[in-house]
């Protein structure tokens, strides 16, 4: 069964470690994932962008791969399926009502007015259905379905106000970017520090590729509980991949040409997790969190 990410995260939070939050894009890779931490005995969050539900043929038909994957692998670790960056009330809804176990509303491109009226809207319809719900402040920079956005920095008055909503998970915009850095990450400790000491619910960071793993140990330790991954797993399967069609011009089968980068997704998996979680800390998750 999928679970919302309230559980997961709040032990992340008590014990200081952060949960995975690794993007799909097809069933590979959902089925990759899910075999690497099923094999790690670890709750991992399935993110799925709207650029990747539409690439996948939509929410319904994402939902049902996700849980038949579960299904036919006997995968028995908390599963989160998350919508990462919906951009409207209407996409979290459509999540949701296709049985999504969790959300992001990304209303921070908005006013803080307008960005708190259209999460209350998400919160509103997602908690009666036991759905977890993430909010974003400020605005992480960098590309995201191919679109660009510059870095604007949360302030904690902000924050603190978004809270106000009741969402379930804060992502506060604090110098990361998505996809891969131009320069050196310049992640504001102290306020993502205060942000955290402020407030109860967890604090996530996008854009985690790029960023050291000393960076990313500190910003554990600052108070972030889910990181989200995308570009480096594409960055290594796509590694992968080419080195193969080199050395093997004459095979054309896609599934051994997509599967050549099994290997490497699942090392990769296993190298984030030992940097997020060292001690490999696991969850118990209660019945209401369960969709």
């Amino acid at each position: 069964m999928l679970v919302n990410f309230n559980e997961i995260l709040k032990m992340a939070k008590e014990k200081k470690y952060a949960v995975p939050h690794f993007n799909i894009n097809n069933l590979e890779w959902t089925k990759y994932i899910l075999e690497k931490m099923q094999e790690l005995n670890l709750p991992v969050i399935l993110g799925v962008s709207e650029g990747a539900k539409k690439y996948m043929g939509g929410f319904y038909t994402v939902r049902v791969l996700v849980e038949g994957l579960m299904k036919d692998l006997n995968i028995t670790i908390p599963v989160c399926l998350h919508l990462d960056h919906g951009s409207s009330f209407e996409s979290c809804k459509e999540a949701i009502d296709a049985g999504f176990s969790s959300v992001m509303i990304d209303a921070s491109k908005y006013d803080l007015e307008t960005n708190k009226k259209i999460t209350k809207e998400v919160v509103d319809y997602a908690h009666p259905k036991a759905v977890s719900v993430e909010a974003e402040v400020g605005h992480v920079g960098g590309t995201e379905d191919n679109i660009y956005g510059d870095v604007f920095r949360a302030t904690l008055e902000d924050c603190i106000e978004i809270s106000k909503t009741g969402i379930d998970a804060l992502a506060p915009a604090l110098g990361s970017v998505h996809g891969l850095y131009k320069g050196e990450p310049n992640l504001d400790f102290e306020r993502m520090k205060q942000i955290n000491e402020a407030l109860s619910i967890p604090l996530v960071l996008h854009g985690g590729t790029g960023i050291p793993y000393d960076m990313i140990k500190k910003s554990i330790n600052c108070g972030i509980s889910k990181i989200n991954i995308n570009t480096e797993l594409q960055v290594t399967w796509h590694k992968a991949l080419v080195n193969f069609t080199k050395e093997n011009p004459n095979i054309y089968d896609p599934r051994k040409i997509i599967g050549s980068g099994e290997k490497a997704i699942k090392d990769k998996i296993n190298e984030l997790v030992d940097i997020f979680n060292p001690n490999h800390i696991s969850s118990k998750i209660e019945k209401s969190n369960i969709i």
